[in-house]
């Protein structure tokens, strides 16, 4: 039975060698897809997702120079907007693209055996020499990937009802009567 779901068969491809694998498959896709494509993808949202947490919150702390010019005093989505508007994010999707055939070509050795799901190498600090810290510190990152995928979520979400910033909406929160 799975850990997540004690109700639910613990689907057969989730064997608990991947961080954070607790048997969570409602849908059945381990199933359908190879479980380390599945893991290469989530790993590749998390880590945007908690990117994308991040500036959603220093936006609201800090304004980089140059900013307020091309944006204004605009936010999250009404950044997007504006600079939909003025053609860049045609050249973010053009960089994006180019970014995602490393991705591609990552994804091609993960699915070969050859690297682990997320694993590019870079360890600049030296936090993964040791194999418990490793591990440790892969868990965490996809606990906390998990977290920031809800929680920017909830960021736009309520960008969407206020008009503000996630901090912004903190400190002046006013009930949504």
């Amino acid at each position: 039975m799975s850990k997540s779901l004690p109700f639910l068969k613990k689907p057969a491809a989730l064997d608990g060698t991947l961080a954070g694998d607790v048997g969570f498959d409602p849908l059945g896709l381990s199933s359908v897809a190879d479980v380390r494509f599945l893991a290469e993808a989530e790993l590749k949202h998390c880590r945007l997702a908690m990117l994308a947490a991040l500036g959603a919150i220093v936006q609201d702390v800090f304004t980089f120079p140059g900013v307020s010019k091309v944006v204004g005093s605009e936010k999250m989505t009404g950044v997007h907007d504006i600079l939909v508007k003025q053609g860049a994010m045609g050249q973010i999707l053009l960089w994006v693209s180019f970014l995602e055939v490393f991705g591609t070509l990552a994804l091609f050795e993960t699915l070969d055996g050859k690297r682990a799901p997320g694993d590019f190498k870079f360890d600049p600090l030296g936090f993964g020499k040791n194999a418990q810290t490793r591990e440790r510190y892969a868990l965490a990152e996809v606990k906390n990937g998990r977290l920031a995928m809800l929680g920017f979520g909830g960021m736009v979400h309520g960008y969407f009802l206020t008009g503000k910033g996630p901090i912004e909406a903190l400190l002046n929160f006013q009930s949504l009567k």
